[in-house]
């Protein structure tokens, strides 16, 4: 006997069904349906469901329309605040339009992501301000937040994420004063957690998550809601963002805040009542002596931590830099000590510096067992990292074994910072059902790549495919001639053959980079060879992702030159451009993991001692994984066509290649450089006769 949520889905997704009749762009798909009843038998009965979606399934409604039509309590958490939006913004306001149902709502963001009004004040009377531009922003802001409900800044147009504004108009775990916050109960932060407390859909991302559960691990708030459907959206993200939070890490930057914080808040509220300036100027200089002892550093590197000090520093010296950051810590708490009953804000400088002192501790002895540690030194700081090298554990111990769900009446509102969202038990003792899914989570029919370290591997698997026509819509090319990835010529060559092809195609290019040494080099050879023919090279890392992302979508308009826009980390996933604006992209390389990376090297270490190999069950999934996201640029519609060319000819030349190319798309393959001419001339051709035919 089926399930009654099963029968309703079946019918949202039928052709004459609810979703057929509510909008005029849904048709049925066989793969969305089948992923739609999936989850609703998860969701009806418990359990975890792993589901690899191919591009163009519609995933996003095939898990939201069982979810919405099962009347439960959902904690919805994606892998970026932009996917979030977009979720809470559109995706979720139309299906609760087209079913029907009183849904309540809620989007929640990390501290962050919201204005701080009581350091929005500090910041107007801090005489340090970066500069002239800094201040006239603040201004900006300022008169934005007499009229914001939300107070998220991503409603603030012209606002860089990069802008040194943001930390000090936003707080965070640590700068926070909680309910003795003089501006607590107009606080942006608490009204958005008490939307969510309320709400029947909470939309998170992962790095709240995460962060929250690490937040638990030392008694704070409870930032999730008791809820009894959890899906992860973009869940091939889930580890790595994991690991990043459940490990501890200490920054000079982060010495740096609170030293900055302690000297403004002890020079306005307490001057003359201790040294502030003494006691500061010991905590700064610490740690920038601990920055100094990682040496010069032109770029970012990541130091092995496998002995008592990382490879490369002195032990004896590496010992008593950790022990004066200590000790300048126990002169700043002293200090705090005297003033504690002034204002809350030395309380909660009390509390940041008293855990920074616990963290030069814990650093000071060994590595935890089944962790890593290593050092990021880049030209201005220096991080030292402890973390796991999975997230299984936590996963089965700490979230897959909870069965005790809240109900809503169960749930206190006595104060959002200490708990917003306790879990207590209640009648309702069902398990809960957890749902991860993604477009790439790996290239094996157990999805090992993904369920392994997120310690799924009893979960259900549905592995479902595109319904795109890839051999009619999108071609792949391999340059045989090409040089090694190696080789220092590659980057050179990969420049020519993009540009060959831009030039052919009028841009509509995105050339993908595995490191940022590339990007600089590809991008710098491009500007040269295509300056002069009306087409604009956009560089990652000279404009806001945001402005790149714009000016590369309207480089395609009419009577435009057109785009190419060469970029790396990010874009590789995220970056979605339907339509005639992107039809060629070009990969510098395999995306394999750097080998040398103290994580990487952990987890290869671990695979030999199980017998197993890392190349085949470590280097070639990853590589797999972040190939398809890149190659999943290309297209994202039904009517999309472009070409794929991947720089690397390791692809046609070994096994572990051609097991790379199994795992993508199957696209046409194209054999020569004169193939992939008259591909990119047809292309041209075809957006030529598209662009007459519209315009007539």
């Amino acid at each position: 006997m089926t399930h009654p949520l099963r029968d309703m889905v079946q019918e949202a997704f039928a052709p004459l069904g609810v979703l057929a009749r509510a909008t005029d762009q849904f048709s049925p798909r066989q793969g969305q349906t089948d992923m739609a009843l999936a989850v609703a038998d998860v969701v009806a009965h418990g359990g975890s469901l792993v589901v690899e979606a191919g591009t163009g399934v519609g995933k996003t409604f095939a898990y939201l329309v069982p979810a919405l039509l099962s009347g439960e309590r959902v904690l919805l958490s994606t892998a970026t605040k932009a996917l979030q939006d977009q979720l809470f913004a559109r995706d979720l306001p139309r299906l609760v339009l087209a079913l029907n149902l009183p849904v309540r709502l809620a989007l929640l963001k990390g501290r962050s992501s919201y204005l701080c009004t009581h350091r929005m004040e500090l910041a107007r009377r801090d005489t340090s301000m970066p500069d002239r531009h800094t201040t006239h922003l603040l201004s900006r802001v300022e008169t934005w937040s007499l009229s914001t409900r939300t107070g998220d800044l991503a409603e603030l147009p012209g606002l860089d994420e990069r802008s040194p504004l943001i930390p000090l108009i936003t707080s965070n775990r640590e700068n926070c004063l909680g309910s003795q916050c003089p501006k607590f109960k107009t606080c942006h932060v608490n009204a958005a957690r008490r939307d969510a407390l309320g709400a029947d859909v909470v939309v998170i991302n992962h790095h709240l998550f995460f962060a929250d559960m690490a937040v638990r691990e030392t008694g704070m708030a409870e930032l999730l809601p008791s809820v009894r459907v959890v899906i992860f959206d973009e869940a091939h993200q889930l580890n790595e963002t994991g690991v990043n939070f459940l490990g501890q890490q200490l920054g000079t930057a982060q010495l740096l805040d609170v030293t900055r914080d302690m000297l403004a808040t002890g020079l306005q509220l307490a001057r003359g009542l201790a040294d502030w300036q003494g006691v500061c100027a010991a905590l700064e200089r610490a740690a920038r002596e601990l920055r100094l002892i990682g040496g010069k550093r032109p770029g970012a590197v990541k130091l092995r931590w496998t002995e008592e000090a990382p490879e490369g520093i002195h032990l004896g010296a590496w010992e008593q830099s950790l022990q004066d950051v200590g000790a300048a810590c126990v002169q700043a708490l002293q200090a705090l000590d005297t003033v504690s009953e002034i204002a809350p804000d030395f309380m909660r400088l009390h509390d940041r510096v008293g855990e920074i002192a616990q963290r030069v501790d814990t650093f000071l002895n060994p590595c935890a067992p089944d962790a890593v540690r290593w050092v990021d030194v880049s030209a201005s700081q220096m991080r030292l990292m402890q973390a796991p090298l999975d997230i299984a554990q936590t996963v089965r111990e700490r979230l897959m074994k909870q069965t005790v769900v809240a109900t809503p009446e169960d749930v206190c509102d006595e104060s959002p910072f200490d708990s917003a969202f306790p879990m207590r038990p209640a009648e309702d003792t069902r398990p809960r059902s957890w749902v991860f899914t993604s477009a790439t989570l790996g290239d094996d029919p157990r999805l090992r790549w993904f369920t392994e370290p997120c310690g799924l591997e009893s979960a259900t698997i549905l592995r479902v495919s595109s319904p795109f026509d890839y051999p009619a819509q999108a071609c792949l090319f391999v340059p045989r001639d090409i040089v090694r990835p190696n080789d220092p010529a590659h980057s050179a060559q990969v420049a020519a053959i993009a540009s060959d092809a831009v030039r052919r195609l009028g841009g509509r290019t995105l050339v993908l980079t595995t490191t940022l040494r590339a990007l600089r080099a590809i991008g710098d050879v491009m500007k040269q060879q295509l300056e002069g023919s009306g087409i604009e090279v956009l560089v990652q890392g000279e404009w806001p992702k945001r402005h790149l992302m714009e000016r590369f979508r309207d480089g395609a308009h009419a009577g435009e030159g057109g785009c190419v826009l060469v970029a790396s980390a990010t874009f590789w996933e995220g970056f979605d451009v339907p339509g005639d604006a992107l039809q060629l992209v070009v990969i510098d390389k395999l995306p394999f993991p750097p080998p040398h990376d103290p994580l990487v090297e952990a987890r290869s270490k671990r695979l030999e001692a199980q017998g197993r190999s890392p190349f085949n069950d470590y280097f070639v999934p990853e590589a797999v994984v972040a190939l398809k996201q890149g190659a999943g640029r290309l297209i994202r519609t039904e009517s999309d066509q472009g070409i794929l060319v991947l720089c690397d000819n390791r692809l046609v030349t070994t096994g572990y290649g051609r097991r790379l190319i199994a795992a993508l798309p199957p696209m046409r393959q194209l054999q020569t450089t004169d193939d992939l001419a008259q591909a990119l001339d047809a292309l041209s051709q075809y957006l030529i006769a598209k662009t007459s035919t519209t315009t007539f």
